[in-house]
């Protein structure tokens, strides 16, 4: 038979069982964070007709999807979670609550080009506030307190959010007579990677003029956007209604919990899917910039029109978890104290006579809520103990004879190196005691 080199392909992050726990830790801190904000958990498939999930895609959203042919069904990979959403709340309307807040955890696929901090298979974790007809702007405030929540939960201070309005940048591009704003927006959203001299090349590209590209980078970069828009919002509807929106979002951050240092007002920011029609969110790792933001999200004001006829506006925002989670192992963030072990106590049978005790044990300390393994392997002591050392086991139950008849176990602190002789009951409630449940997954910073 053939041997098969085993390779993951380019752009697919797979762990090993340390790495992986650490990244599930980082996953219920976010389903725990986006449940005390009152958002419902909801899922849906990987795999949708590609008519759904084009339905108002196109520019980008065509380029990066994978898409395929089974039989005669035309199916693509989820690219977000936002659009099945949209399909989700418009099926499921007449069965659901409004405002209708729900997260969702779940991989997603682009077919873009890997690199660092960047991946074609990846874990987002997404949160929406759905509204019937209408949605008021207040919703779009509570999007960075949640941003800060989840954060400083895992242990990161070192953030920005940056917010813009997209009514914005359309009202700057009506009053500057742009005649593609599309193609406009999309070179504004280059500007952080590839700098100003470059974009105003690609704006002039566009057939916008000198005068022109002064004026929009200038209003862009300015360290003043809400006092340097005040005069050009009386000349433009849509610009004022934006530059209302954005007061309006940012007067709120405060009573949300949002300190003045985790954001900012940045008016390059577009964001590149097409879906988006007022507030926009991304944000950054000030110490790792480079590797672009890591939670995005904004305001649409009719994704579900596709689907539906009625009017279902929302916000949202997302974060790249496994781009998140890439950042913090690369750079060594991840806190080493946090427990990777499969079990907080391994018990160890000195023979198989012990077993069966052993097993009884096991299922009185799990019905405490101690995760419990029984060694099975009728291996030498040491080999025992060398397994549960390599997994990092804080405590071995070690029995034999003596413990079966005496209703004990030889509990191990493997930490510590002490031992002590308990029962079952007095081992579980030293185990659980012994155990920090509030250790962050990030270094403190």
């Amino acid at each position: 038979m053939e041997r098969i080199t085993p390779r993951t392909l380019s752009g697919f992050m797979e762990l090993l069982p340390g790495p992986q726990a650490q990244m599930d830790v980082i996953l219920d801190v976010l389903r725990r964070t986006y449940a005390l904000y009152g958002f419902t958990a909801i899922d849906t498939p990987a795999v949708e007709a590609a008519e759904i999930l084009l339905a108002k895609g196109g520019g980008e959203t065509e380029k990066q999807i994978y898409r395929f042919m089974k039989g005669e069904h035309d199916l693509a990979l989820r690219f977000d979670l936002t659009v099945p959403l949209a399909k989700y709340v418009a099926m499921n309307y007449g069965q659901l609550a409004f405002p209708f807040r729900r997260y969702q955890i779940g991989k997603v696929y682009r077919g873009e080009r890997s690199q660092r901090g960047r991946f074609r298979e990846f874990y987002q974790a997404d949160i929406d506030v759905i509204g019937d007809g209408t949605l008021d702007i207040a919703n779009d405030a509570e999007m960075p307190a949640v941003i800060c929540a989840v954060f400083r939960r895992l242990g990161i201070e070192r953030f920005c959010i940056r917010m813009n309005n997209r009514k914005v940048l359309n009202g700057l591009f009506e009053h500057l007579g742009v005649q593609d704003p599309a193609a406009v927006m999309g070179a504004i959203d280059k500007l952080e990677k590839i700098g100003r001299a470059k974009v105003e090349a690609l704006l002039a590209e566009l057939g916008l003029g000198q005068d022109q590209i002064g004026t929009l980078m200038d209003l862009l970069l300015t360290d003043e956007p809400l006092a340097a828009l005040e005069p050009l919002a009386e000349k433009n509807e849509t610009l004022a209604a934006g530059l209302g929106e954005l007061k309006a979002v940012t007067a709120l951050l405060p009573s949300l919990g949002v300190p003045d240092g985790k954001w900012r007002i940045d008016l390059t920011i577009a964001r590149g899917l097409d879906y988006y029609t007022g507030t926009v969110y991304e944000t950054t790792l000030l110490d790792n910039p480079e590797v672009g933001s890591v939670c995005s999200g904004g305001r649409y004001d009719d994704l579900a029109g596709y689907y539906t006829n009625r009017k279902l506006p929302g916000v949202g925002l997302s974060i790249g978890v496994t781009r998140l989670f890439y950042i913090l192992q690369e750079q060594k963030l991840l806190n080493d104290a946090l427990p990777t072990a499969p079990c907080d106590g391994l018990i160890l049978p000195m023979d198989g006579q012990c077993l069966a005790y052993a097993s009884a044990c096991a299922t009185a300390l799990r019905q405490q809520g101690v995760r419990t393994q029984v060694y099975m392997e009728g291996k030498k002591f040491r080999a025992k103990l060398e397994y549960a050392n390599r997994l990092g086991v804080p405590f071995a139950l070690i029995i034999g004879g003596d413990e079966m008849a005496a209703g004990t176990v030889g509990l191990k602190d493997l930490r510590a190196g002490t031992q002590q002789t308990v029962t079952a009951d007095q081992a579980a409630t030293i185990i659980k005691q012994s155990l920090d449940k509030d250790i962050k997954p990030v270094k403190g910073s």
